[in-house]
């Protein structure tokens, strides 16, 4: 019992396309894979592609600033993180570093802080030295670099009055 596959004309897909643009931001990468489950033609595809950056549709930097803001200022993600993921997208090295653009220095350290201090304070149990390599772990998984993890988390537990 197999599915048929609707078929759809030139401008049905394109108007697909459209709305699959207009509905969030989306890089090249995520169009053409959504585009292959059409079975395009080359120069259909292709005709779609640029139709949809003339319109302003697809904006590759437009998506890497937009995909930075949302990354940092709602899921809390660190640079590298970001940087990697962005990366894995195909958007160019050079957009990259524009988009990087979005994330003010004050405001990275300050959501660092809050976050470092949010999950020390989540942490039930464990040593001091228990709970710093435990936020250092996790605070390095949510993309941020070595070195302003370990100066937040001990921040945090010097602020604290810790010994350690």
């Amino acid at each position: 019992m197999f599915m048929e596959k609707k078929l759809f004309t030139f401008d049905e897909i394109k108007l697909k396309m459209v709305n699959y643009c207009t509905y969030q931001d989306r890089c090249h990468q995520e169009v053409e894979q959504k585009m292959r489950e059409f079975m395009l033609i080359p120069e259909a595809k292709d005709e779609i592609l640029l139709y949809l950056m003339r319109e302003n549709f697809l904006n590759e930097e437009r998506f890497a600033r937009s995909y930075v803001r949302g990354k940092f200022y709602h899921k809390s993600w660190g640079r590298k993180k970001i940087v990697s993921h962005l990366k894995f997208k195909g958007v160019s090295e050079k957009l990259i570093n524009i988009a990087m653009e979005e994330i003010d220095e004050e405001e990275y350290l300050e959501v660092l802080n809050k976050l470092t201090e949010k999950y020390i304070n989540s942490l039930k149990s464990g040593t001091d030295f228990e709970k710093k390599q435990r936020a250092v772990r996790y605070l390095l998984g949510k993309g941020y670099e070595l070195d302003v993890v370990q100066m937040s988390v001990n921040q945090y537990f010097n602020g604290r009055g810790s010994s350690l």
